[in-house]
């Protein structure tokens, strides 16, 4: 059973920086993909950003430049770098352990980290 924890939300000023992390366990973190969503109040969860086995990563466009998602397989963990916070980042931050097809057909959400970026 996947099982992921995230940590590292807060509240930080507009223009600062925040670096969100997800501990993997129950499974060879090797195999798992990863993904961090959001959703603010009122709106659907999206996805932020996420990385292959293989480390191959894809971005919302509202992100693209300003965070970077990074996979350390030796510590089961997977981080968000977020740069250049803006108010619209504001939101409950989710990691989304997705395992292969032929491991299991169900991934595992955290609970969320709250980020919170005033202006």
């Amino acid at each position: 059973q996947v099982q992921v924890v995230e940590s590292g939300g807060g509240l930080v000023q507009s223009g600062g920086s925040l670096r969100l992390s997800c501990q993997a366990s129950g499974i060879d973190f090797s195999i798992l993909s990863v993904g961090w969503y959001r959703q603010a109040p009122g709106n659907q969860r999206e996805l932020v950003a996420d990385v292959t086995p293989i480390g191959r990563t894809n971005y919302a466009n509202s992100v693209k430049g300003r965070f970077t998602i990074s996979r350390d397989n030796a510590k089961n963990t997977v981080e968000l770098q977020m740069s250049s916070l803006t108010p619209e980042d504001t939101a409950v931050y989710y990691c989304y352990g997705d395992p292969p097809r032929w491991y299991s057909d169900w991934g595992s959400w955290g609970r969320g980290t709250q980020v919170t970026v005033s202006s």
